[in-house]
């Protein structure tokens, strides 16, 4: 077959379909932590629909539900673990300063 003339041939690999995030029955709330949880970085940001593979009114709703989950103090808006870790290492003690005086 010439390469101009051969058509495209159909993959012979079978794809395991994944399962969707949100099932039918799960309600998309801002009380139920166990599913919202799911949608934020570890760093407190909300994931993008690509990674998240949800619908786009599915994402406009987990959205929605994170941000009064915020707002009524349910989940912290920005996660500042690291952040207070590399404040706590380089403080310096003012002992030390008093000593070289």
């Amino acid at each position: 077959m010439d390469k101009s003339k051969r058509t495209f041939l159909k993959s012979k690999r079978s794809f395991r379909r994944r399962l969707p995030p949100i099932q039918s029955g799960d309600r998309i709330d801002y009380k139920n932590m166990s599913l919202i949880s799911r949608f934020i970085s570890e760093q407190g940001k909300i994931l993008s629909r690509r990674v998240n593979r949800l619908t786009l009114k599915q994402q406009r709703l987990i959205t929605i539900a994170i941000k009064q989950a915020r707002i009524l103090s349910l989940l912290p808006f920005l996660n500042n673990e690291k952040q207070l870790e590399r404040t706590e290492s380089t403080t310096r003690t003012p002992s030390l300063r008093a000593r070289k005086r």
